[in-house]
């Protein structure tokens, strides 16, 4: 890393990544600063002068809780009360920590800004590439992938060619202590509510009884509501069988339950809509690895593209429980050529 003369904010949420992503930074980018944001879901805000006395930074202060709440909470309770998995980290890195955060912490004077993501950007030629981060158990380029390439032009990602072991003992080194111990959550504005729970506190909605309905279209049971249940769930379903069965469908237009037995629930393709490319001129049909979810491990498949904003995929082989609302994320080897919304 060299600054080139920029001034660089660091997105610190008070972890260990972040602190040590800090550290990393000032050496190079000496105009540095912190800025950190609330979405008004914090039991508290957290402590950060320990950290800024540490790297020696002023920290900013942003509350972006207005934009978390329309972009990121409201996309949440709208997706799953259509009857689809959302995946809320995505949108928050798309809408919030590299929009609007950066968009704030240019207002500050910053010309870029960086985060402790596990991910790598490669620039050449001034194209630039999103690539997997050299942990593979750590990589995030999958919540990432909704970002532009005009996006990554204005981010830096210290952390990426790191694996977590490598910062864990470059903290104890430097004597880097987080004044946040836990990780995030996947979900952070939950805490210790459950998703029903959540939505139902959001909306005037009532969670409302129907009916379980087999593969054989035979009505099996009773469900509390269909907020419960995503797809290839097993848990909650209660229905005594052969074997156990597992959501294969959420009807909320007649507030049913589609169920099946696990062998039901592979399948080889399916097509996603707001489709986004981080890749030109794509020679479709394209063979590419694609994720269906963050701990999927990305499978063999063909890519074919429908017009600007639909694509088809199908796998070499079956997987398991694609799940509309999810987003389908697409490598050539290591690096993201786009993603789009499981339909």
């Amino acid at each position: 890393m060299k600054s080139h003369g920029k001034k660089v904010a660091i997105a610190l949420s008070g972890g260990i990544d972040s602190l040590v992503a800090g550290y990393l930074l000032k050496k190079d980018y000496p105009d540095l600063f912190g800025i950190c944001f609330t979405t008004g879901y914090e039991k508290r805000k957290p402590d950060l002068s320990p950290i800024a006395r540490k790297l020696d930074i002023a920290i900013h202060h942003v509350d972006l809780s207005e934009t978390f709440n329309n972009r990121v909470v409201k996309y949440f309770i709208g997706t799953y009360m259509k009857g689809r998995t959302p995946n809320p980290c995505i949108e928050c890195n798309k809408a919030i920590k590299f929009r609007a955060l950066l968009h704030a912490a240019q207002s500050f004077g910053a010309d870029t800004i960086a985060t402790g993501h596990y991910a790598v950007i490669r620039e050449q030629n001034s194209t630039y590439t999103l690539l997997k981060g050299k942990d593979h158990l750590k990589d995030q380029s999958y919540f990432l992938s909704k970002l532009s390439t005009r996006d990554l032009k204005n981010i830096i990602f210290p952390l990426g060619n790191k694996t977590k072991e490598e910062v864990k003992n470059y903290a104890r080194k430097k004597g880097l202590i987080p004044v946040e111990k836990k990780e995030s959550q996947d979900i952070c504005f939950l805490k210790n509510q459950t998703i029903p729970d959540f939505i139902l506190s959001k909306t005037n909605e009532k969670s409302r009884p129907g009916t379980i309905i087999n593969h054989e279209n035979r009505v099996i049971g009773t469900h509390q509501g269909l907020l419960n249940f995503t797809i290839g769930q097993r848990r909650g379903i209660n229905c005594p069988a052969s074997e156990p069965y597992y959501v294969k469908k959420i009807d909320c237009e007649n507030n049913t339950l589609i169920v099946c037995f696990k062998d039901q629930l592979f399948n080889r393709s399916f097509s996603v809509n707001l489709l986004h490319l981080l890749m030109d001129n794509i020679n479709s049909p394209l063979r590419v690895n694609t994720k269906i979810r963050y701990n999927h491990r990305g499978a063999a498949s063909v890519l074919t593209l429908r017009g600007t904003d639909h694509a088809d995929i199908e796998f070499d082989k079956e997987q398991f429980a694609i799940t509309p609302g999810q987003t389908a994320v697409f490598y050539l080897d290591n690096r993201v050529i786009g993603s789009g919304t499981i339909i």
